[in-house]
């Protein structure tokens, strides 16, 4: 059986896939080391194509380059294992550049057989990884100003899923008769708008995390202090705090559009449940809504976990890299549903569009 799977040509589009969430993961590990800056070039390391940089060599390369001081001070130096983790995440961009190429080639030789749309999908995850490769080299240069850094995980989210649409694609040529069944025409008219109302929200307020986590060197994360219950799931000791501050004001759209894309999330499950029942159609579109919906209250409780535990000083950062990994889990549940509903083979037509 297994080896069967790796016979199918869908196999490739999903290895990338993997591979791409793998990314992702360790962009947010670089957020966990404050290591964004600990390659201040691109595509090199303070000059070098490796990792190791001893702490007189950046001094070397800082003085070479007064320009690129770091944003928290010239004599701030970073540590082997800091630059190794940018270092790899670069490494790993251009290694999935191969097997995207090798995947564009064999998308358009068998054009005729996979399909226009596997071949279309094919090219814009290329050019997603081209855009990604180019709005990273300016994270760098922007010294991970938030904007950057939002457009960054916004593209990563795509290209991903460009990847995970190529799958759905080429499973359905290969005849999965269940992921694809056939259903209510109406059904999946309403619903695909629901459910693609659900991932633009929680799409949403990914970005504002980001912005949250990023701006003002991350300063934000504390505009509401810290600790239970002043911190969280108070702000600075209030239920409705005073906006004069910026940290405030992110913090607090945050927390509050955080609560209604969970009750969004609520509302849309138990809907969609209704109308599954009503049009007799298949579970999977309730499973990936539950599924969205339970990371997504995971997530709350995570995001108000890392603000009970942090210290005005320091906060507890592996807890910020799951609230990362949970938040987009959430994400990439929904919109696999949205996909599979896109995807469907609608009774009394030949597919949904």
């Amino acid at each position: 059986m297994a080896s069967g799977i790796l016979r199918r040509p869908s196999t490739l589009p999903l290895f990338m896939t993997v591979m791409a969430l793998l990314i992702i993961v360790i962009g947010g590990t670089i957020r966990i080391f404050d290591a964004g800056e600990s390659c201040p070039d691109w595509p090199t390391c303070f000059g070098e194509v490796t990792f190791i940089v001893s702490e007189e060599e950046q001094g070397q390369w800082y003085e070479a380059n007064p320009d690129e001081i770091d944003s928290r001070g010239a004599d701030y130096r970073y540590s082997t294992l800091e630059i190794f983790v940018e270092w790899f995440h670069r490494l790993l961009v251009g290694i999935i550049a191969v097997p995207i190429l090798g995947n564009m080639y064999l998308c358009h030789k068998n054009k005729g057989e996979w399909g226009r749309k596997v071949f279309l999908t094919s090219q814009v995850s290329g050019a997603l990884l081209l855009i990604q490769a180019v709005v990273g080299a300016l994270t760098v240069k922007f010294d991970n100003v938030d904007w950057s850094v939002a457009l960054h995980l916004v593209l990563a989210l795509s290209f991903t899923s460009s990847l995970i649409w190529q799958w759905l694609l080429m499973r359905r040529n290969e005849g999965d008769e269940t992921l694809f069944p056939k259903v209510d025409q109406n059904f999946l008219l309403s619903e695909g708008k629901r459910i693609g109302l659900v991932v633009t929200t929680i799409l949403i307020l990914l970005i504002m995390g980001a912005w949250v986590a990023s701006t003002a060197g991350g300063d934000y994360n504390k505009g509401c202090s810290v600790g239970l219950p002043d911190g969280w799931p108070k702000c600075n000791g209030d239920i409705l705090p005073s906006m004069g501050g910026p940290g405030v004001l992110v913090q607090m759209i945050h927390r509050i559009g955080a609560a209604l894309v969970g009750v969004v999330l609520i509302m849309g499950s138990l809907r969609l449940k209704e109308s599954s029942a009503e049009a007799d159609a298949p579970g999977i579109y309730c499973k990936c809504m539950e599924f969205a919906t339970g990371f997504w209250l995971l997530n709350i409780f995570v995001g108000g976990l890392y603000i009970v535990l942090a210290k005005i000083d320091s906060f507890p950062e592996y807890l910020s890299l799951l609230h990362l990994v949970i938040g987009i889990s959430s994400f990439l549940a929904a919109a696999f549903g949205y996909m599979l509903v896109k995807l469907a083979y609608p009774i009394g037509g030949e597919e949904s569009e």
